[in-house]
């Protein structure tokens, strides 16, 4: 058998996959009130088109700015607005949040009449992708649209789908490969015709043998769709990691993928993307993983955006065990929570449930110079020495070792035997450089 395709550097984490990949996706109930924030994506914050008292139905644009860099967002429920007020949403941060309480009895989406999918050109593709709110919904929420908007001098040619989920626990995008393959597929034709790509690949981890078989066997009379196999490793997912594993291509530091030829999209981002070019369907509920070893029944959920935690806790039986930490996301990349209010946003793809059992909370201390953190980091970097230089408030130094770099994988804080809370020293280094370079 041949090698299978990856990148240098990376870790193997216990993946837990098993937990919930065989669960088909179910609809998740519909809570009594949600809270929807007005910036759900990386770029300028939305203002709100509603306002108390106001009634809304599903699909309804609750919240928009003129600004380029953003992405409109859509009322999830019908039902009528409590209130305009700011809430913290995941990260901790207090966000201008639309919350409308939910009508007892919910209607079910209807398909408006769409488009003509192999008539369009790319730029109604990348305004039906502005006007359904569509962000990337691997995590880092950067609006679709603008990434379908490549620079005139950076022609993308490849259009690669990340099918790889390389995050432990999550299950989402792996159901999404075996039960939606059809719409991926279309999803990933309109992102070529875009960017106007000449092809595009699908990348699966070895260990979604049936996902990829499926895609294989509807892609096999498509001249312009490939699947690939590639390694089981994280974060194999990453941008820059899977366009060197696909293609052989490297990103340069500070570039994005289109100084390669490449566009790098999401599983659901692409089937997002077909609900609204042929349903007319805007991005307001997403499916996530609900899983971990503190949860009694471990789903695939599809879900409105703005469902706060708990009501997705009620669905799966509630806690078991001993819970003792609470993420929204992978457990590599997520955000832990301190409680179960914080809502559903459009870069959700998971919760996860962890208990006291698997939860090492080991005391920080000093790095004992092992370099493990060096070997597993695939961007090249040297996690260590921004760690010093963050601890001695040296920004220029942090700023020379890459911290600007770094994608905050958490591969070097897993390797840790020191315990040494890597990306947090980087998050610190990241926000006092981009403080520094403002004045």
């Amino acid at each position: 058998m041949a090698e299978l395709k990856t990148f240098k550097g990376g870790i193997h984490p216990p993946y837990n996959k098993e937990l919930a990949s065989g669960k088909a996706i179910k609809r998740a109930p519909v809570p009594a009130e949600v809270i929807i924030p007005l910036s759900q994506h990386i770029g300028a914050p939305n203002e709100p088109l509603v306002k108390a008292g106001d009634r809304v139905e599903v699909g309804q644009k609750i919240g928009s700015t003129d600004a380029f860099v953003s992405a409109p967002v859509h009322s999830s429920v019908a039902g009528t607005v409590k209130e305009i007020t700011e809430v913290p949403n995941f990260t901790g941060a207090k966000v201008k949040s639309v919350v409308i309480s939910a009508d007892p009895e919910q209607p079910e989406f209807e398909k408006r009449p769409g488009k003509d999918l192999e008539a369009l050109s790319g730029e109604e593709i990348r305004d039906i992708a502005r006007e359904a709110g569509l962000v990337g919904m691997g995590g880092a929420a950067f609006p679709t649209h603008v990434k379908l908007t490549p620079p005139k001098d950076k022609p993308v040619d490849t259009v690669i789908i990340n099918g790889c989920e390389c995050e432990p626990f999550l299950t989402c995008d792996h159901r999404l490969m075996l039960e939606r393959t059809d719409d991926l597929i279309a999803g990933a034709r309109l992102l070529k015709t875009a960017v106007g790509a000449a092809k595009v690949i699908i990348g699966v981890e070895e260990n979604k043998m049936d996902a990829a078989d499926a895609l294989g066997s509807r892609a096999s009379s498509l001249s312009d769709v490939e699947v690939e196999i590639l390694e089981v490793k994280y974060p194999e997912g990453a941008e820059k990691m899977l366009i060197f594993a696909l293609t052989g291509r490297k990103v340069p530091p500070g570039k994005l993928p289109s100084e390669v030829g490449c566009l790098v999209q999401n599983v659901g981002t692409a089937i997002a993307l077909y609900e609204a070019a042929a349903w007319g369907k805007p991005l307001y509920e997403r499916v996530l993983t609900v899983t971990g070893p503190g949860i009694r029944e471990r789903q695939n959920l599809l879900a409105a955006i703005g469902t706060p935690i708990q009501t997705l806790i009620d669905a799966c039986g509630g806690l078991v065990g001993n819970p003792a930490k609470l993420i929204m996301g992978g457990p590599m990349t997520g955000w832990a929570q301190s409680d179960t209010g914080a809502a559903v946003v459009k870069g959700t793809s998971g919760i996860v449930v962890l208990t006291s059992d698997v939860v090492d909370l080991g005391e920080e201390g000093e790095c004992v110079r092992c370099s493990k953190c060096i070997q597993a980091c695939p961007m090249f970097l040297s996690p260590n020495f921004i760690v010093q230089a963050t601890k001695r408030g040296q920004w220029d130094k942090a700023e020379m070792w890459g911290a600007l770099d770094c994608f905050e994988c958490g591969c070097c804080s897993f390797e840790c035997p020191a315990y040494i809370p890597h990306v947090q020293y980087v998050r610190k280094a990241k926000a006092e450089i981009a403080a520094l370079k403002k004045k």
